[in-house]
């Protein structure tokens, strides 16, 4: 496990522009991984990301975490502290967003825009497949005793149904985020950018779409027009491939949580969150309609 990071103070002072200069703090809250904060030397404000204790048993690379921020389409790398793991960004004025605010008429077509940008971009250094995580986090719950939520286990059976299926007629890989909860939009009011590049990689853009569709809270409707924004149709394997990666979502990122549970110090109820996810995966794979599409899925 990592050890206790550095604090705010000893960043600024190991940054030797700020030297001298009048530099105000101020904790951002929200973060359920690292110590966020906004950072004013002289009056410009800054973006610093402290690492939560323990993200090496999250699978968090951070080298391949500052790569891929700079090659991504968020905020610019301004300073890197590398004995910390600490980034400082451009500020952004942008809002960060909400399920609610992604609830808007034409939020498909932006998604679609900004995602696009990012696929089209510099190849990222790592690949991301969210069965291999999820094999790796079951090795970490396995290790230390922690508790999974309840069937989880009696469901790896459809996990690997949903790989077969997913693998029959594979995407080519583009650079993808993969972790894009509504908070990892900002809003400048004319375009999304898209931060924190934790588990970002190459990866199948269907589940780049499913994650972010499962995220926000999207229903069917929403999901079909977001598959058509982003691929120009939403053909039935299209729309099925979308709906098995919202599953896979759930499958990698309840077993997150329940990592998280153990070690976190973030005051957050991880175990709900981990309980809550998994109830949602569930649900689909026992629903009436997984069958169909993991046929729909398959046929390419």
């Amino acid at each position: 496990m990592r050890s206790v990071g550095p604090s705010i103070e000893d960043v600024i002072a190991a940054i030797p522009a700020w030297a001298g200069r009048d530099v105000t703090s101020a904790p951002i809250s929200g973060g359920l991984t690292n110590l966020n904060y906004r950072v004013e030397a002289e009056g410009v404000p800054y973006f610093v990301r402290i690492p939560g204790s323990g993200t090496d048993l999250l699978a968090v690379d951070r080298a391949n975490e500052l790569h891929n921020t700079r090659a991504g389409v968020g905020a610019r790398v301004l300073h890197h502290l590398p004995a910390w793991d600490v980034i400082v960004l451009e500020w952004l004025e942008a809002a960060t967003m909400s399920n609610a605010a992604f609830q808007q008429a034409g939020v498909p077509a932006r998604i679609s825009d900004v995602l696009r940008r990012l696929h089209a971009g510099p190849r990222f250094r790592d690949d991301f497949d969210m069965v291999v995580l999820s094999r790796r986090y079951l090795g970490v719950i396995d290790e230390r005793g922690i508790a999974v939520p309840a069937g989880y286990r009696e469901h790896l059976g459809a996990v690997a149904r949903i790989d077969l299926a997913l693998r029959a007629h594979p995407q080519p890989t583009v650079p993808c985020h993969n972790d894009l909860l509504a908070e990892n939009y900002l809003d400048d009011g004319e375009r999304l950018w898209i931060v924190d590049y934790e588990y970002s990689g190459n990866n199948d853009p269907s589940f780049e779409l499913g994650n972010t569709a499962q995220e926000l809270g999207f229903d069917d409707l929403r999901l079909h027009e977001l598959v058509a924004a982003y691929f120009g149709e939403a053909t039935p394997q299209l729309v099925a491939r979308c709906r098995l990666q919202t599953i896979m979502s759930d499958v990698g990122w309840s077993l997150w949580a329940a990592i998280q549970a153990r070690i976190s110090t973030i005051d957050f109820d991880f175990w709900g969150m981990a309980a809550g996810r998994w109830t949602r995966a569930q649900a689909k794979v026992d629903g009436p309609d997984f069958e169909a599409w993991l046929q729909d899925a398959a046929a390419g």
